[in-house]
């Protein structure tokens, strides 16, 4: 399932918390893909695939392709390695700082980050070596969260700014928060000479309708933003404090109704597609098919 590429500074990643909420997650990349008009694309790469349900779906959209997942953490794949039981995709780790597109050996057809990029400060500056390495009739395709002022994380940064341990909670926090305007992801993509699409969706996502946990917004961010917090709360009563302040919190924030607890999420997506047709002038040359 894409998502994030954390940094050298991040420690082990749950696949079974992140995948307590699977459906919810999911339901961003379905859309994102539904804008992508790739038919026969030969190389297609999920940049951030985490656990790997949503990338073997890939496979099934497009048989035909080579599909190569990438992700920084040894968990995620070694989970995705083992739903991979026709060893359809080709599973790399790697930060996409430091991802090299010509190590595949041919452009990409259709190049996908679906909830990664929030995880690395400064990917603006990447798009660029992204596109470029885009095929003809290529697609890139991205989605990033874009709640980081919702009370899920306006709260999580409320009750850091008060644990005793604030000076080391406050700067992982705001570092996990590097994403841009949808304006911005827009202009980058057509002046790269894409045909851009840009928008902003927010999810009500229903959660925990049967009642059988304390708090499922925690849960959520369990699998997620919360992870900065827990990497730094290694001791057993400086966890126990934050989280039951945060809960307390959260409860208020999010009260549940006879249907659940309902989490507002916004997203953003931008899709470009690069025009079939000779590149404008003075932009690097891109490889060859063999």
């Amino acid at each position: 399932m894409s998502r994030y590429l954390p940094g050298p500074e991040a420690s082990m990643w749950d696949p079974e918390q992140y995948a307590l909420f699977a459906s919810h997650r999911g339901r961003p990349f379905v859309d994102l893909l539904a804008r992508v008009g790739a038919e026969r694309p030969r190389l297609v790469v999920d940049l951030g695939c985490g656990d790997g349900p949503l990338t073997l779906s890939l496979t099934r959209r497009w048989p035909g392709a080579r599909v190569v997942g990438l992700d920084s953490s040894p968990q995620m794949l070694d989970a995705a390695r083992v739903l991979d039981t026709d060893r359809r995709v080709e599973w790399v780790q790697a930060r996409a700082e430091e991802w090299d597109p010509t190590t595949l050996g041919a452009p990409v057809d259709v190049l996908v980050t679906n909830a990664a990029l929030q995880w690395v400060p400064g990917h603006l500056d990447l798009l660029p070596r992204w596109v470029d390495a885009l095929a003809d009739d290529g697609w890139f395709a991205m989605q990033v969260p874009s709640n980081f002022d919702a009370p899920s994380h306006a709260l999580m940064r409320e009750v850091a700014a008060r644990h005793p341990r604030a000076e080391d909670l406050l700067p992982v926090l705001h570092r996990a928060a590097a994403v841009a305007a949808p304006t911005d992801y827009l202009g980058v993509l057509a002046s790269l000479g894409l045909d851009a699409d840009v928008w902003q969706t927010t999810y009500e996502h229903v959660l925990d309708p049967e009642g059988v946990q304390r708090s499922p917004v925690l849960e959520w961010v369990r699998g997620t933003g919360l992870r900065p917090v827990l990497d730094v709360l290694t001791d057993d009563a400086e966890r126990a404090a934050f989280l039951d302040d945060y809960t307390a919190a959260l409860d208020a924030a999010y009260p549940r109704q006879p249907w659940g607890v309902v989490l507002g999420f916004r997203r953003t997506f931008a899709v470009g597609h690069r025009p079939p047709g000779p590149r404008e002038p003075g932009r690097r040359r891109r490889l060859g098919r063999a």
